[in-house]
């Protein structure tokens, strides 16, 4: 006999927003109400692993099964495959950051680049190495590990804007990641619906490069140094343990092996050409671990939201709504198709928080959608991967605002409403997807 009989959750359509609507209010009205009493740090007063508590204490009600079940149901979502990933990927990205900068690495890189690059620059220079390294490295939480030290450190000795230099990173880590032949975005995108990598970069690249354009624009234009600045006196030493991994990650080597020997490369330089004792490695990295438990619990919690929204009928109903929206607006089948996909991954992605995971939801639907309104497969891969970046990168309780959140010591929302690139994007895209002529299909004929 079973310890306790299963029991089908209860299905409740909307209703199983419920949840991830509460926490979203909770989070936000704390934030904001600590705000308007003058608080320092806002949006820290309530944190966001706290403030997700209640609402899973709703989905668990709702399920209408044992506790056991119930906690079960929370312990696979927060154990997904791509949750797991992100949460090492903190881990290491907080321990290299801690190295880094008890080494003086992350100090070297800084006032190397204020030596070499014109302040006009510095923004989209950041944008451009954000976005180089996600390419090759195929993530943009890895990107954002790597660099956001750096970034920090940046905003204090020019004087730029945090929030600025925040979303900068936020763009260019989304937009590499985004046209990355090795993301889990593209894998996940292009196996769903059947086509090819290459196919499915050019159908990226048409969208992706004019908005990436239109902000580095942006940035030379708005993006200069308020003051004069002066690089400090550093040594190259300190910063080839960043030159490393920007080689090895260009080279393509895995993300946890690129952070890995970036801290081994960081403690050794240290130890060899300054007077970093190695015996403080083990603290450091312990450090590191430490600052990134908020975003790691929350992370969890938000993936264990997200199978009780999927087990509870809440994604089913979205996209059956989607669906029938778009099927009854009077437009030509491949447009209205090709909302309906964007609209679905995009709205999947706002309840589960993460981008290969909304768009492996959001596959197999997506596909009887580009077959029944005559999509080919690489522009559904294109659309599956391109909505989910651009909800992503403006997700407020996503693994990345998040990061960058804990990095820079601002609220994650302060953080996303720096992501232009996310926002220049999404215009280009549904501008794309309204005005570009579509050929007639056999079911607009019949029509």
């Amino acid at each position: 006999m079973p310890e306790h009989t299963m029991v089908t959750p209860r299905q409740y359509g909307a209703l199983a927003f419920l949840p991830l609507a509460s926490f979203v209010l909770l989070f936000l009205g704390a934030g904001i109400y600590y705000q308007s009493l003058g608080v320092d740090y806002a949006f820290y007063q309530l944190p966001a692993h706290i403030a997700v508590l209640p609402a899973l204490m709703i989905a668990m009600l709702l399920h209408r099964t044992s506790m056991q079940q119930a906690v079960e149901t929370l312990i696979r979502g927060a154990g997904q495959n791509t949750i797991l990933t992100m949460c090492l990927i903190y881990l290491l990205a907080g321990a290299f950051s801690s190295v880094a900068v008890a080494t003086g690495g992350v100090d070297a890189v800084v006032n190397a680049g204020l030596s070499l690059v014109p302040p006009s620059l510095l923004v989209p220079g950041l944008f451009l190495i954000a976005a180089l390294i996600a390419l090759a490295m195929g993530t943009s939480m890895g990107t954002i590990g790597a660099l956001a030290p750096i970034a920090v450190v940046l905003a204090e000795q020019t004087g730029l804007s945090p929030v600025l230099l925040a979303g900068a990173l936020l763009g260019g880590a989304m937009f590499g990641d985004n046209l990355s032949i090795i993301s889990d975005t593209t894998i996940a995108s292009t196996r769903t619906q059947g086509a090819r990598m290459k196919d499915k970069f050019r159908e990226n690249l048409k969208l992706a490069l004019p908005a990436a354009a239109i902000v580095l624009l942006g940035y030379v234009w708005f993006g200069s140094v308020p003051a004069e600045i002066t690089a400090q006196e550093f040594s190259w030493s300190a910063a080839l343990p960043y030159v490393a991994i920007l080689v090895l990650a260009v080279a393509g080597l895995n993300v946890f092996a690129v952070l890995a020997l970036g801290i081994v490369l960081a403690a050794l330089q240290g130890a060899l050409f300054g007077n970093y004792p190695l015996g403080n490695l083990g603290q450091d990295m312990a450090s590191g671990f430490a600052s990134m438990q908020e975003i790691f619990l929350l992370s969890m919690f938000i993936g264990g939201l997200g199978e009780f929204i999927k087990q509870q009928g809440g994604l089913g109903w979205l996209s059956s709504r989607l669906s029938a929206f778009f099927d009854k607006v009077k437009m030509q089948a491949e447009r209205s198709g090709q909302l309906g996909i964007a609209s679905l991954v995009f709205g999947t992605n706002l309840c589960v928080a993460n981008n290969t995971v909304a768009i492996v939801i959001s596959g197999d639907i997506s596909r009887k959608l580009a077959e029944n309104h005559g999509i080919t497969p690489k522009r559904s891969a294109s659309l599956l991967d391109i909505f989910a970046c651009i909800s992503q990168g403006l997700l407020p309780y996503g693994a990345q605002a998040l990061l960058l959140a804990a990095s820079f010591g601002l609220s994650p929302w302060q953080v996303v409403s720096a992501s232009f690139y996310c926002m220049v994007l999404a215009v280009v895209a549904l501008l794309w997807l309204l005005l570009k002529p579509v050929p007639a299909t056999r079911q607009d004929v019949q029509s």
